[in-house]
């Protein structure tokens, strides 16, 4: 209840704070590739319950529908900004709905695509799978794309043994400060 709490009360405020930027991605995105400007996912949450978690679209319409990295080059498949959003991360915006909406949480791990079999398994081996998936998380202060599925999961399952409020706000504060310098992005 408490988590959740706080998760309604921050998303709030950050649409509120975030407005004018969701405004301005969503126009750039509009006018600097043809296709819709939000990128419907189908990924793993809560007790592995598919649902769809939107992102700003950064890849061209012609993607294949798997994780980037199992793409041969994908930087090949970007949109002209689709690079700066990911490394700012302000692809991520449109999530803010999935938290409102409570498929997500700020933090918890980051939801599996529907095809990461091997990433949703060892979570499953692992109990992480009864956490709510997050925008954030602390594979992702951790490594986020550098990490292999393993060492992941190892990071989830710390986090699932030791989540608190306190944890929480720590892992969002170290986010803004990996999200400022652009850590851990590969592409």
């Amino acid at each position: 209840m408490v988590k959740r709490g706080f998760d309604l009360a921050l998303v709030l405020a950050a649409t509120i704070i975030l407005f004018v930027p969701i405004l301005l991605v969503t126009i750039a995105v509009y006018f600097t590739s043809p296709g819709p400007v939000i990128y419907w996912s189908k990924r793993f949450g809560k007790n592995n319950l598919l649902f769809s978690m939107p992102k700003f679209r950064t890849m061209r319409i012609d993607t294949p529908e798997v994780a980037t990295h199992l793409l041969s080059d994908p930087s090949t498949y970007l949109t002209s900004i689709g690079s700066f959003l990911r490394k700012s991360s302000l692809d991520e915006l449109p999530q803010l709905f999935s938290i409102w909406l409570g498929d997500m949480s700020f933090v918890g791990p980051r939801p599996a695509l529907f095809n990461q079999e091997d990433l949703i398994e060892l979570r499953t081996q692992h109990g992480v799978e009864v956490l709510r998936p997050g925008l954030t998380g602390w594979a992702q202060i951790n490594g986020r794309d550098e990490l292999p599925i393993a060492v992941k999961v190892s990071l989830d399952a710390e986090y699932l043994q030791n989540q608190s409020l306190s944890f929480d706000i720590k892992i969002l504060w170290l986010t803004f400060l990996a999200v400022i310098h652009q850590k851990g992005v590969s592409h």
